[in-house]
């Protein structure tokens, strides 16, 4: 059963596959790769086209089903779905771009090609559900392979979608499909199946390692994004009342449901009292309620358990302040901004996936490196500061695959994304992620 998180009211309900199903859908995938494979590449660059423009004709029926079934406020949800339509059309240029090398060697030439790998399995989260889809299969399938996508149980719908829409756009069966399931047994097949070449999953740490563990029997390709707990760095050179009025958005943005969120802010001791103070309006003008309203910016969290969860990071800790949720039903928490003590606190080290974020102070340069390093994830985070020198030399020493300095912006379709240590394994999005998903073969052809 599909349910409205920000109502409690069931939608639908969408079968759950079985591994037999599961099966079918990758052999018949297996049998469509060799004719996408070989499709001439201005050929298969029209089909992606023609596919971002179908989804481009139905961006707000796209947007009013995530808003239903994951609790995005529209605005949001309408970003995500064009999200997932300029994704697609980026990534239709990369067929017919998608260059091998002639390298430079003795008694003849040596050349490369890009070759695509086979059957790629995504498997998908339900914090974004449309877009995370998009970055996985829309590269994937520019290189010349066939994709199998499983959504998260509770967010199915709008994958579901994408899939009749692909086939609507003229994408041949079993090119692309999307088969809701649940993760130990659709998304456990994706791994152990040999025809599967490549997984690329988007979830928690945890799942994250099995899916590694059960990529390694067949050594079997796979990318991995995972958790974040980023840290905001403000020194107290920065434009205080900016860095303030930004960090809301910066954690609280989809429920702080968000692996990008900048759920530490470390504050140069000598403003900090002063930035807290900037901070709490700016948390308290933070609207949260119906996802269908323009101007709501904050829906609720995805489910009961997920609500509990995060609520459990609250108690005992030190709350500096909160804003405002919706009473009755609804899976709703507030903002929360919480005066971090220790490192060594949960709150501080633990990725809470809710809108909460902990502020502590730091001393100097070093300590805000020494600081923003000390955690198990490196996935994204922020530096504000007017000295170049210094956003230069502290972006460079902080271990995090996205940095922005006077800035939060995490994501670009266009540039790379992923992260160091626990955050995951390469890269997704930007020029080079179709190359991901290609074997490399090197061809030396004799003059003799």
């Amino acid at each position: 059963m599909v349910i409205n998180p920000a109502t409690e009211e069931p939608i639908t309900e969408v079968a759950m596959a079985t591994v037999e199903e599961a099966d079918a859908v990758i052999e018949q995938a297996a049998k469509a790769f060799p004719a996408w494979r070989d499709l001439a590449p201005g050929d298969r660059a029209a089909l992606l086209r023609r596919f971002a423009t179908v989804v481009d004709d139905h961006l707000e029926e796209l947007a009013r089903l995530e808003m239903a079934n994951s609790g995005h406020p529209i605005g949001n949800a309408r970003w995500e779905a064009g999200n997932v339509r300029d994704v697609i059309d980026y990534y239709a240029a990369v067929p017919e771009r998608l260059f091998g090398k002639q390298i430079p060697v003795p008694g003849g030439i040596d050349v490369t090609f890009r070759e695509p790998l086979g059957v790629v399995g995504v498997i998908v989260p339900w914090n974004f559900p449309m877009p995370i889809a998009a970055w996985g299969f829309a590269p994937a399938l520019a290189a010349g392979n066939c994709v199998v996508l499983k959504p998260a149980e509770p967010t199915p719908l709008t994958a579901l979608r994408l899939a009749e829409l692909a086939e609507e756009s003229g994408i041949p069966r079993g090119v692309f499909t999307v088969l809701a399931g649940e993760g130990p047994v659709v998304g456990n097949r994706f791994v152990s199946h040999p025809l599967v070449r490549k997984i690329t999953f988007t979830g928690s740490t945890a799942v994250g390692r099995k899916i590694m563990a059960g990529c390694a029997d067949q050594l079997k390709r796979c990318t991995l994004e995972l958790g974040g707990k980023s840290a905001n760095v403000i020194f107290a050179d920065a434009d205080l009342e900016s860095a303030a009025a930004a960090a809301p958005a910066a954690v609280f943005d989809n429920s702080g449901q968000d692996c990008c969120a900048r759920s530490r802010i470390l504050v140069q001791s000598s403003v900090v009292e002063r930035f807290l103070e900037l901070l709490e309006p700016a948390v308290k003008a933070v609207t949260v309620g119906d996802p269908a309203d323009p101007g709501t910016q904050m829906g609720p969290l995805i489910s009961a358990a997920h609500r509990d969860r995060v609520a459990g990071y609250l108690d005992g800790a030190d709350i500096a302040y909160s804003g405002r949720a919706p009473a009755g039903p609804g899976y709703w928490m507030p903002p929360t901004v919480l005066l971090g003590s220790a490192t060594i606190d949960r709150t501080w080290r633990e990725e809470i996936f809710g809108p909460v974020v902990s502020v502590l102070p730091f001393a100097d340069e070093a300590d805000a490196i020494r600081l923003a390093n000390d955690s198990d994830y490196g996935l994204s985070g922020s530096i504000f500061t007017r000295d170049l020198g210094r956003a230069l030399r502290v972006s460079r020493a902080v271990q995090a695959g996205n940095l922005s300095v006077n800035s939060n912006s995490s994501v670009r379709y266009w540039t790379p994304f992923g992260g160091y240590k626990q955050s995951g394994l390469g890269r997704e999005l930007g020029p080079d992620a179709s190359d991901a998903y290609t074997e490399e073969k090197n061809v030396f052809f004799s003059d003799k």
